[in-house]
């Protein structure tokens, strides 16, 4: 279906990519729901992974906890993340999804706007503090 014309979204209408750190289940993107100001990708997080530390310096986020818990930093904080909590992510602040649990974690990422400037996304994982901002925290990769 055009893109242009389509308001329902099913699960079988969802653009599956495998990134390096979810897999990715996209519902809404200018592919599949045409729009200028929201993205909405459903992220799966096998147990022990992460995306660590980064930014979106041209989008703010939402990241909404469907199952799984999370470790989600936002800055210098941290904080567990259960089933139907959430946290909001401005534009440029540094944030990091963490599952050192041994269950896979869910959730949704919805970020705004869509058509936004690249760079969508700037890892600082290997800079300094982030690099060893977990340090003592169980491992992930």
């Amino acid at each position: 279906m055009d893109a242009s014309l389509r308001r329902f979204v099913t699960a079988a209408d969802a653009v599956r990519v495998q990134s390096p750190w979810t897999l990715e289940e996209w519902m809404c993107r200018e592919d599949i729901v045409q729009n200028e100001h929201l993205l909405l990708v459903r992220a799966n997080m096998d147990p022990h992974r992460s995306h660590p530390f980064h930014t979106h310096p041209t989008r703010e986020e939402i990241i909404y906890i469907i199952s799984g818990k999370a470790e989600q930093w936002i800055g210098d904080k941290h904080q567990i993340l259960n089933p139907g909590e959430m946290v909001f992510i401005p534009k440029g602040e540094v944030h990091g999804t963490y599952n050192p649990h041994d269950e896979p974690l869910v959730f949704l990422a919805i970020l705004s706007p869509a058509n936004a400037e690249e760079p969508a996304v700037v890892d600082v994982s290997t800079q300094e503090p982030w690099a060893s901002k977990r340090n003592g925290f169980p491992p992930v990769t």
